[in-house]
């Protein structure tokens, strides 16, 4: 199984393993786990195939490399059929990565349209069913009893069934891609389309472990089958939930306003005891203020921090002094007052307790935290960490 992620740099990099080199001028990488699979996969075909063809010794485990090698090149040219897609449409490409379920490509950004999404998602799929008819002709054609004949038939079957499977359509499989896709031209609405598709993964998750045990009871499938089925299902339903999860987020992005969710700043000078500053803040209306320290000149020179301020005892809060308990202006960051929701997400970085300014022009609005965004895109997240 294979499948296709695009990662900006504002969700992480998803890189694992390491870089063997470059195919098309794209990095390319192998996951640990494939050289485990690999291994594994050369020794268990190669005896398989050493008692159809009656093979000794290394000849059996030679057989068995030829045939990862070819799964290898076969995965490979996969995912060079989304990334080669991908370069097509101008998205850049950070590179492909072979793991233990087949491989991934990672793109710099998303689809610009939902024809060019389409495209690339059902470029790897199609290049996989040319590739198992490809094996399937070269079965046909081979002389019956050669390794090269085995080899032929147990590709085109690897092949066929990896493009029929990523084609179904569930995230994160090919397949869900393009389901989003479809949905997105349809409604006009990006996470539309990735809510429905990380719902039907869930569904392709589900159906992969009803199918897979079936298998085992029926005779078709050995434990190892089912094993690695529900492990296919286990990852497709995590892929699933976290589009699913991404998909709700996004949709109350527009409610990220950070004028309307900045809470109001009190300045008080240089000199203030917290409790004078409390007293001051309360009298004139703000319930729960960001205390500001000002200079003899009236600037903004730095901020109280709540954490520190909420940790004195409530008798030592009229002989300590704001400025003891405040962090200074110059470290902390800003947000533009006309910000609005991904583009405010892509400026708050850090300790979910850091403060940021929302400023209009030089004038500060109010003060925001990583926190204050959370309880607008997942309230219950939130009640949940609390």
């Amino acid at each position: 199984m294979t499948d296709s992620t695009s990662k900006s740099a504002s969700r992480g990099e998803r890189k694992s393993g390491f870089q063997v080199g470059r195919i098309f001028g794209f990095p390319l990488r192998l996951s640990v786990s494939w050289v485990i699979m690999s291994v594994l996969i050369t020794v268990w075909y190669g005896d398989r195939l050493g008692d159809v063809l009656h093979l000794d010794g290394a000849a059996r485990y030679l057989a068995g490399l030829g045939f990862v090698a070819c799964l290898l090149l076969s995965v490979l040219l996969h995912e060079l059929g989304h990334a080669l897609t991908a370069r097509h449409y101008g998205i850049g490409v950070k590179g492909i990565t072979l793991d233990l379920l087949g491989g991934y490509t990672e793109f710099d950004h998303d689809s610009p349209r939902p024809g060019v999404e389409l495209a690339t998602a059902l470029a790897g799929p199609a290049v996989s069913a040319l590739l198992g008819i490809g094996s399937v002709i070269a079965a046909l054609l081979l002389p019956d009893g050669t390794i090269a004949d085995q080899i032929a038939f147990q590709l085109a079957l690897c092949n066929i069934i990896v493009a029929i499977y990523n084609a179904l359509p569930g995230w994160p499989l090919d397949g869900g891609r393009a389901l989003r896709a479809v949905v997105w031209g349809i409604k006009g609405d990006r996470d539309a389309g990735l809510l429905v598709a990380g719902w039907s993964g869930r569904v392709v998750a589900v159906a992969t472990v009803l199918i897979s045990v079936w298998l085992y009871f029926t005779g078709w499938y050995q434990l190892v089958g089912v094993l690695f089925g529900l492990f296919v299902a286990f990852s497709i339903w995590q892929g699933a939930a976290g589009a699913v999860m991404t998909a709700r987020v996004r949709s109350r992005y527009p409610l990220v306003d950070p004028v309307r969710l900045a809470r109001p700043l009190f300045t008080v000078p240089t000199g203030t005891s917290l409790a004078e500053a409390t007293r001051r803040a309360t009298e004139a209306g703000h319930a729960a203020p960001v205390l500001g320290v000002a200079d003899s000149d009236g600037r903004l020179i730095a901020l109280v921090v709540p954490e520190a301020a909420a940790a004195v005892p409530e008798q030592r809060r009229p002989w300590i002094t704001v400025e003891t308990l405040a962090r200074g202006i110059d470290g902390v960051a800003t947000i533009p007052s006309g910000a609005r929701g991904a583009d405010v997400i892509k400026l708050l970085r850090g300790d979910p307790a850091t403060p940021y300014l929302v400023v209009d022009g030089e004038n500060v609005v109010g003060v925001l935290t990583v926190m204050d965004v959370v309880q607008v895109l997942d309230p219950a997240a939130l009640k949940a960490a609390n």
